[in-house]
């Protein structure tokens, strides 16, 4: 078994990755928790592959909430769903959340454990590949609003994250490639031997030692800089367009890791075009060889306005992540109406 520790405002997060590690989730669990009582929440998809088997290792009583999948159900209402399933079954500030699914399921029930009776402890248990190697992992919570991508969150680290790589046989290949946009960020922004490892052909075979190096360098990131004022800032690689692309498509045309794919491709376009070296080609080679999109295909006129109303916006600057090397991301501020002229030539 491999760990990592993070210490947050909060408290401090365990996060234990080893294959096979859902089979004993309930002993781990319960070894760090002393609930009363357990509510988990998963999500139509990942419900009638694992929910059972994890309720089943858990000795005490256990409520679940089973939320529709997708990206377009991360929402308020989702959240206030919730909130009445945990009244429903008697829940305290004593017991204990856990989150059983992907990016979505993970985004809404850690917002609900950072708000119900002003928060509860969380358990994540990420079973996409996009999930176990970023976001069930820093204490970012959120859900999306019709304005935009994540506009309502918390900041609530989990107390435990286990993360089984084998969960991930069960993945579609284009969920499996999902993931993988989140992973080649990592290899640009901080370490580039990841680079090397995905350009492999066999490169899913070594897929608990990628997840590792990805959590590394998040719980890192993230160690210094936790509420995303300065050095987080560039986990944002490929999203500051990538959000704005899925704002575009509703939330249902391209899924997060492709529009971060897509993202990352702007970016580096637009790194290029403000005088820096061009590392488009070779970005956009892995990505083809993952199964990822590569071409922005959307009006940039409509881009550019959808970014202003991203999180990333202060003021009249719009701070971008770029890479001038593979390994080494900064974050650049750039002027609106600069980054205007820029979005067209994309």
């Amino acid at each position: 078994m491999q760990t990592l520790s993070l210490t947050g405002a909060n408290g401090v997060s365990d996060i234990l990755i080893e294959t096979g590690l859902l089979a004993r989730a309930g002993a781990a669990i319960l070894d760090t928790f002393s609930p009363s009582r357990v509510h988990i929440v998963t999500d139509s998809t990942v419900a009638p592959l694992y929910l059972e088997k994890l309720e089943g290792q858990l000795s005490l009583p256990v409520s679940h909430t089973v939320i529709p999948a997708g990206e377009e159900h991360k929402r308020l209402t989702t959240v206030e769903t919730i909130y009445h399933d945990m009244l429903a079954a008697g829940m305290t500030r004593k017991d204990l959340v856990i989150a059983l699914g992907g990016g979505v399921v993970g985004d809404i029930t850690g917002f609900a454990a950072a708000t119900f009776l002003r928060g509860v402890s969380l358990c994540q248990i990420p079973t996409t590949l996009l999930a176990q190697v970023d976001s069930s992992v820093g204490g970012k919570t959120g859900v999306d609003l019709a304005e935009g991508k994540n506009l309502v969150g918390a900041f609530y680290q989990p107390r435990l994250v286990l993360i089984d790589p084998a969960v991930l046989a069960t993945l579609p290949n284009a969920t499996f490639a999902d993931g993988m946009a989140e992973v080649v960020k990592y290899g640009y922004i901080a370490n580039k031997d990841i680079l090397d490892m995905v350009s492999q052909p066999d490169y899913k075979a070594h897929i608990e030692d990628i997840i590792y190096e990805c959590v590394k360098i998040k719980r890192d990131v993230v160690a210094i800089d936790e509420h995303d004022t300065g050095l987080r800032m560039i986990l944002n690689f490929g999203h500051t367009i990538g959000h704005a692309a899925e704002k575009l498509g509703n939330y249902t045309d391209l899924t997060h890791g492709q529009a971060v794919a897509i993202g990352m491709v702007a970016a580096m376009r637009l790194s290029a075009l403000l005088g820096n070296d061009d590392l488009t080609a070779p970005l956009v080679s892995i990505l083809q060889h993952i199964g990822l999109p590569t071409e922005l295909n959307y009006d940039r006129e409509a881009i550019y306005t959808a970014l202003l109303s991203d999180k990333k916006k202060f003021g009249g600057v719009v701070n971008f992540i770029l890479v001038r090397e593979p390994g080494r991301a900064e974050i650049t501020p750039i002027e609106a109406e600069k980054l205007h002229k820029y979005i067209l030539k994309l």
